[in-house]
């Protein structure tokens, strides 16, 4: 079983795996943030991608998203799972808590947010639920078994970037129910599902979100929660093959472009 893991801020590498090699490619749609790092365990090979390249040196708004899904998909990879730093807006989260978000909302501009933009073949793809039921329940199961203190919902509110938001639209993505702000999921997760690939996303709250939180905010804080929060992401990741084999295998997403081209 091959798996794909996205690694956000703060989550540059992951160590408890035996590493076996380190792949880099280039596509169609240019160059991935990183190499891919490859990893064994458990029967399973973990692919890792280091979203936002060595020393932190991509931005969000900069990410070739395009080129990073596209690799693991020519490298094989049907599953993945994305971690995320996010700001907290729900009055119910702290810092360090655990979000596996059932929804998002996209703010995102001026992103190359498809793959078909290029090619002769249209999809209008659905994207009522965004991330795939399947692993988001191995993500709950992983997280339950050890004891990690998680939500099982949310709708993450993805902003473009890469300034922090101001408070009156914190104020306004508060009432249009967002849970948590980040700036990573688009288009990240649509295009997972473009290939038809299944995606989810686990969200660490690292700092309260702008206006919510009574000081300055800052980066060092997201990094640092990231770096704490570390041991528990590595406790996940390595409880995924434990049930990734176990649960249904009756989500959509390998069937995702069907009924949805437009033919000429």
């Amino acid at each position: 079983m091959k798996i794909g893991i996205i690694g956000g801020s703060g989550l540059y590498e992951i160590d408890g795996l035996e590493f076996i090699e380190e792949i880099k490619l280039d596509n169609r749609f240019g160059s991935p943030s990183d190499s891919y790092k490859v990893f064994d365990y458990k029967d399973c090979k973990f692919y890792f991608l280091n979203r936002h390249g060595k020393n932190h040196k991509i931005l969000p708004h900069n990410v070739n998203y395009r080129a990073n899904i596209y690799g693991f998909y020519e490298l094989g990879v049907k599953h993945i799972f994305s971690f995320t730093a996010v700001g907290g807006i729900n009055k119910l989260l702290k810092p360090a808590d655990i979000v596996i978000p059932d929804n998002a909302i996209d703010m995102t501009y001026s992103r190359n947010s498809t793959f078909y933009d290029e090619l002769e073949e249209k999809y209008h793809i659905d994207f009522t639920n965004p991330f795939c039921t399947n692993l988001r329940n191995i993500l709950i199961k992983s997280c339950m078994a050890q004891n990690l203190r998680f939500f099982d919902v949310g709708t993450y509110i993805c902003t473009n970037g890469p300034r922090l938001e101001t408070a009156a639209e914190i104020k306004f993505y508060k009432q249009i129910d967002a849970d948590i702000v980040g700036m990573t999921l688009f288009p990240e997760a649509p295009l997972a599902r473009e290939l038809e690939i299944c995606y989810a996303n686990m969200s660490i709250v690292t700092n309260y979100a702008a206006g919510i939180s009574k000081t300055k905010l800052t980066v060092d804080e997201v990094i640092d929660t990231m770096k704490k929060n570390n041991e528990n992401i590595k406790k996940v990741i390595q409880k995924i093959p434990d049930f990734i084999n176990i649960v249904k295998n009756d989500c959509e997403c390998k069937n995702a472009l069907k009924g949805t081209r437009i033919d000429k």
